[in-house]
């Protein structure tokens, strides 16, 4: 008698942690391929952005749109929000997303969902599991100062991952087999070296003068990061220093997190995987975030 490998079911999480997130793609994938039935996903920030796309059965063709991104493509998805509350408002990137996949509501979505955000007024995370799929995600990935805040039923809403990088508790109700972690704050490891691929000839299309003061002020200070030699000239660099910040912070509260709600298996992201906009780095980071699943879960499997 042929016997047949029971499908384990699991509550997925997906924590916080800019373009590493990607990485979270990979891991889904290895889930796929080797048995595991995701029956649930709670996610803050690019957590809920990859969670929520996946739940809605698009995580497919959202991969070959990542994947095909150049530096240049990351830029042009910046738009000016022209008030104080954020640099940029996040519509241009939403609407890219909403045209890829359609408009959709929590509670229409095969797999269960939990996107987590921030209150500001309250000071607390807010779970959102039901209504636009689209407004829930955009909460979550509201990081403080780069994207505008949401104003949702009356609340202020930002990034989840302020307050909860790694957001377990909404799967602890889940009637599932295990609950797997996926943590982007895992402590730096010696990477691969990274391949380059070099510049291909691209026409550019026409900017806006607003546009164009963007582009170069981030090449400006990417040239001023190739050029640098002392500590205090780093400094200057803005977007590095936040980006810094907000790991730091979100290092520190994700392992006061997990060691309130231990998942069944946690799989670390390095935080030098890649910089916390570097959205064009996705194909390594997918493959990153696959092998880290084959090293953790296929040995697991395995005892």
């Amino acid at each position: 008698m042929v016997m047949h490998k029971k499908t384990r079911t699991v509550s997925l999480v997906l924590g916080s942690g800019g373009a590493r997130g990607l990485a979270h793609i990979g891991v889904i994938q290895w889930l796929e391929e080797h048995g595991y039935e995701i029956k649930s996903i709670a996610g803050s920030s690019i957590g809920a952005l990859i969670g929520g796309i996946y739940a809605a059965g698009k995580l497919e063709g959202y991969t070959q749109w990542v994947k095909a991104l150049s530096k240049h493509d990351v830029l042009q998805l910046l738009d000016f929000a022209f008030n104080i509350s954020g640099i940029f408002s996040g519509d241009r990137v939403m609407q890219e997303l909403r045209d890829l996949l359609g408009d959709v509501q929590i509670q229409e979505l095969p797999i269960s969902f939990t996107a987590v955000a921030t209150d500001l007024d309250a000071g607390r995370e807010v779970w959102l599991n039901k209504g636009s799929l689209f407004d829930a995600i955009r909460a979550s990935i509201a990081i403080p100062t780069i994207f505008t805040p949401v104003a949702y039923k009356g609340r202020l809403l930002v990034d989840g991952g302020l307050l909860n990088p790694v957001p377990i508790a909404p799967t602890m109700d889940d009637l599932t087999d295990s609950t797997i972690a996926v943590s982007l704050s895992g402590k730096e490891e010696v990477l691969p070296k990274r391949i380059v691929i070099p510049k291909q000839t691209i026409r550019q299309p026409d900017h806006s003068r607003y546009q164009t003061a963007i582009r170069e002020f981030v090449d400006g200070v990417q040239r001023h990061l190739a050029t640098k030699k002392t500590p205090q000239e780093d400094a200057v660099n803005m977007f590095d220093i936040l980006s810094r910040s907000l790991d730091a912070m979100q290092n520190t509260i994700a392992r006061f997190k997990l060691a309130a709600y231990n998942p069944d298996c946690l799989l670390e992201i390095p935080v030098n995987l890649c910089g916390m906009f570097e959205f064009y780095r996705a194909e390594e980071s997918i493959a990153f975030g696959y092998a880290r699943a084959e090293h953790v879960l296929g040995k697991k499997g395995s005892e």
